[in-house]
């Protein structure tokens, strides 16, 4: 088990997670990353952002980055095109 982080890009910034969550392993963290990917463009679409992050970089308790996930991939495969 450790702690892991989810940072988002948005643009240019990276917003930090300073909390983390903690979890078995890096296959749990990546389901969350996936999770949290859905959740921000489904908020994004009932606000009406024409704006949206693009990635959540996944790091470990060393801070060190182990996988990007891009929000895009959790579209539905019509709207990727």
């Amino acid at each position: 088990m450790g702690r892991f982080y989810f940072h988002v890009v948005e643009g240019a910034e990276l917003l930090t997670d300073v909390e983390g969550a903690h979890l078995t392993d890096a296959l749990e963290a990546r389901e969350m990353a996936m999770r949290s990917a859905r959740e921000i463009l489904a908020d994004a679409v009932r606000a009406g952002k024409n704006r949206i992050p693009e990635a959540i970089v996944i790091a470990d308790e060393q801070g060190r980055a182990i996988e990007t996930v891009s929000l895009a991939v959790v579209l539905p495969e019509p709207l990727k095109k």
